[in-house]
C-alpha cells in the first residue's frame, strides 16, 4: 500500500501545486473563473494557499490524512461551485476528490493517532 499511497500523492500533488501556483500567480483563466463565482478574488488567493498548503500537508510525516482531507474539502467546494455556478463539468474536481479520499482512507490510522494526543489527560 505504501506504493499506492506514494503514486496518488504524487499525482495530487503534481495537480494541486499547478491549480493552487496558478491561482496565486493569477492566471488569466482562474481570474476569469473567480470573477464568475462572484465573491471576489480573495477567494482565489485563499484556495490557492490551502491547495498549496494541502499539497505540502501530503508529504509530512503523520499528516497526510490531515492533507487529504483539507484537500478534499476544497474539492467538495469545487464540485458544488461547478454543479451551482460554473457548469458544465465537475469530473476533474470529483477525481481528484476520490483520490484525496483514497489517501485519507490509506493513512486513517492518522486520525486516531491525532485525536488521541488532543484528548485531554484523565488525572
Amino acid at each position: 500500500m505504501t506504493y499506492v499511497s506514494l503514486t496518488i500523492r504524487i499525482l495530487l500533488t503534481l495537480a494541486f501545486v499547478a491549480a493552487g501556483g496558478a491561482k496565486i500567480i493569477g492566471v488569466d483563466m482562474m481570474v476569469a473563473t473567480f470573477d464568475q463565482v462572484g465573491l471576489g478574488q480573495w477567494l482565489r488567493y485563499l484556495t490557492g494557499i490551502i491547495e498549496l498548503g494541502g499539497a505540502v500537508l501530503l508529504w509530512l510525516p503523520g499528516l497526510q490524512a490531515i492533507g487529504a482531507m483539507v484537500l478534499g474539502g476544497t474539492m467538495v467546494g469545487a464540485v458544488l461551485t461547478h454543479l451551482f455556478i460554473l457548469g458544465p463539468s465537475a469530473v476533474p474536481a470529483i477525481v481528484l476528490g476520490i483520490l484525496c479520499a483514497a489517501v485519507l482512507y490509506l493513512h486513517r490510522d492518522q486520525i486516531a493517532a491525532l485525536l488521541s494526543r488532543s484528548e485531554p489527560s484523565q488525572a
